[in-house]
């Protein structure tokens, strides 16, 4: 649990893939070059409001970000980042998969940024909440 007097922390997973390919503007040309450039408009997130999470009483939580890469995406540039990137050894839904049932397991909150269906319900069987790749678009941009 968190610091905050029983209000457990923030872990926001970011399906690279599935958030790149949200957006048709040319990530395919240079899969690498479209997850770093995911990874700095993702740098802003630093908090995400209490409702978007189901806790409206708090007015924001401080957010542990992490970006899981896969295949070509797996060359983008991992220098200085608030943002957590972690190469998936395999499938990609697996290794987010897997670190959403760590953040569970802390205790965490968990909210997972993909469109995909099938991940979404095993997110969710994991005890995480799913967001759509444009409202963590837009909750970066706020």
């Amino acid at each position: 649990m968190g610091s905050g007097g029983g209000v457990p922390d923030l872990t926001v997973i970011v399906d690279g893939a599935n958030v790149v390919g949200s957006r048709p503007d040319g990530w395919w040309r240079d899969r690498a070059g479209a997850a770093e450039r995911l990874r700095r408009s993702l740098e802003p997130l630093t908090s995400v409001p209490g409702d978007v999470v189901g806790w409206p009483e708090v007015e924001s939580f401080p957010a542990r970000v992490v970006l899981v890469l896969e295949g070509q995406a797996k060359g983008a540039g991992l220098g200085a980042s608030p943002i957590e990137t972690v190469l998936a050894p395999r499938e990609g839904d697996d290794e987010i998969v897997a670190q959403a049932k760590i953040a569970v397991s802390r205790g965490d909150l968990v909210l997972v940024a993909t469109a995909d269906r099938a991940l979404i319900d095993r997110i969710e069987r994991a005890g995480a909440q799913t967001i759509t790749p444009t409202r963590l678009r837009n909750l970066a941009e706020a």
